[in-house]
């Protein structure tokens, strides 16, 4: 995909911008940090050039400087809420990024569990972290929180809640999803910092809405898409507009809110002035590293569909209600988009329909349409990676690559020691079968490195893949979409 962004500007951009803030507020800022940390593939698909660690890489830049606290609520450990990209409880995705970013040498304050009410699983997870050794805060539901901002400034409201001990200027509030809980915990610290004499300030990074470009750029519309099952919707800032006279975009909740934080911010500091609109508290600059405002666009067009088929296909499964494809489908027919806008879905369909079986097509960089189908031996997912790696090595599609010495003890330990009722080979056995045979086969070997050029290709299936194909092919960056199908009339699906 033609790049139309600029990372390394990014980089730079946002990394000044961050200690212009922390320079504002007297050398001490908490950083309400939303969006992901690592992996932000959203990020990547709709800005093509953006390094999905960018952020991260931010943060490693100003280790020094830097300390971060995850915040996590407490009834989303007790409902076992899933990060879909990952297919993991929030809780273990919290244990997940704690390793990773220590590994990069930047500090983890603590944990917060916050809105807690006595849930046994915020407990059980409270435990396990103790007794390995990290610090944990428990912050219970704000007394007054939020027409009551006398309360809510007081030690009966934020004043409840223990203090958070800091050392560094920047002090970063993340959380595995939404709605944990990370303004709530940043003003908490704020006002204890005020009652020791700390003018600390606060800020908001997020990265979508996008806040310079235009209401109904693609950008910003695949923002709404991706979060149709939240109920986000962009707005012009009518503070900012008021304010300034200039016209800039955020969305709804940050909007709905801010008369209660413009209250908040001003009872803790003193300051009516500190922010005159939700815009003012963000200092995201990703607006101003786009070099391509066209491949952008594309891009971004391109995530809408992709939102689509997401959305249809939870529908299906009962993970969402109609009304989350339904709003997307509404935002596609306002961006004028239709379903064969995305050109990888045809020769998918084409595939089932003249073969009778699940199909799956790959879109090679060259414009190459790769397919693949069910057969007695592996999945469709399988077949078509293999036929794509084999055309990408200018291996002939009638070269066997995978020797039935190994694929026959796999499909063995799949229906004799695993005792699956399915011994179709999914995408991870084939992978591990071509990595086994490129130990002593030259062309596997050629296949096996061929992998990597899949990262960031689009690929269609005709019907929903099962979780292992999907998981796979998330981890190799590839684009999936699936049609609302069910593979089979089988219930149980794994």
């Amino acid at each position: 995909m033609k790049k139309g962004f600029d990372s390394n500007l990014y980089a730079q951009l946002q990394t000044e911008k961050i200690l212009q803030r922390i320079e504002k507020f007297n050398n001490k800022l908490y950083l309400e940090f939303g969006g992901k940390l690592f992996d932000d593939m959203h990020a990547a698909r709709v800005l093509p050039g953006f390094a999905y660690n960018a952020k991260i890489n931010i943060l490693r830049a100003l280790k020094d400087k830097t300390e971060i606290i995850f915040v996590v609520s407490a009834g989303d450990i007790e409902r076992n809420k899933i990060r879909a990209d990952f297919g993991i409880t929030y809780d273990m995705d919290v244990l997940r990024l704690i390793d990773k970013i220590r590994k990069l040498g930047i500090s983890i304050n603590s944990v917060t569990v916050t809105q807690y009410e006595g849930q046994p699983a915020a407990d059980v997870f409270v435990r396990k972290l103790e007794r390995r050794g990290e610090k944990v805060y428990i912050h219970r539901k704000t007394k007054g929180y939020p027409t009551d901002v006398n309360t809510i400034v007081s030690d009966e409201g934020y004043g409840a809640n223990p203090y958070i001990e800091t050392t560094k200027p920047l002090v970063v509030i993340t959380a595995p999803g939404p709605g944990s809980g990370k303004l709530a915990t940043c003003l908490s610290q704020l006002y204890h910092e005020y009652k020791r004499g700390v003018k600390a300030g606060y800020a908001k990074f997020e990265t979508f809405p996008v806040w310079n470009l235009p209401l109904k750029h693609p950008v910003n519309v695949a923002y709404e898409a991706a979060t149709a099952d939240l109920g986000d919707v962009n707005m012009i800032d009518p503070y900012h507009l008021e304010a300034y006279g200039i016209t800039t975009v955020n969305y709804n909740r940050d909007i709905e809110c801010f008369p209660i934080v413009r209250s908040i911010l001003t009872k803790i500091t003193g300051d009516e002035n500190l922010y005159r609109s939700p815009t003012d508290m963000g200092v995201n600059m990703a607006g101003f590293a786009i070099t391509d405002d066209e491949a952008v666009r594309y891009a971004a067009n391109q995530e809408i569909i992709r939102r689509y088929y997401k959305a249809a296909c939870d529908y299906k499964q009962g993970l969402c209600d109609a009304s989350v494809p339904q709003r997307i489908m509404l935002l596609m027919n306002e961006s004028k988009l239709s379903l064969e806008d995305r050109k990888v879905v045809k020769p998918a369909l084409e595939k089932a329909a003249q073969s009778g079986e699940s199909a799956v097509a790959i879109q090679l960089e060259d414009g190459r349409f790769i397919t693949g189908r069910t057969t007695s031996l592996m999945t469709a997912c399988s077949a078509c990676v293999l036929n794509s790696v084999k055309a990408l090595a200018g291996i002939s599609d009638d070269m066997l690559l995978l020797l039935p010495l190994v694929l026959e003890p796999i499909k063995s330990l799949k229906k004799d020691v695993f005792r699956a009722d399915k011994d179709k080979l999914n995408l991870y056995d084939v992978l591990t079968a071509l990595s086994i045979c490129a130990a002593t086969n030259t062309l596997a070997q050629a296949a096996l490195n061929m992998l990597p050029r899949l990262r960031g290709l689009e690929a269609h299936g005709s019907c929903m893949l099962n979780d292992t194909d999907m998981g796979v092919l998330r981890k190799m960056g590839v684009n999936i979409t699936c049609e609302p199908e069910f593979a089979s009339k089988d219930l149980y699906i794994k």
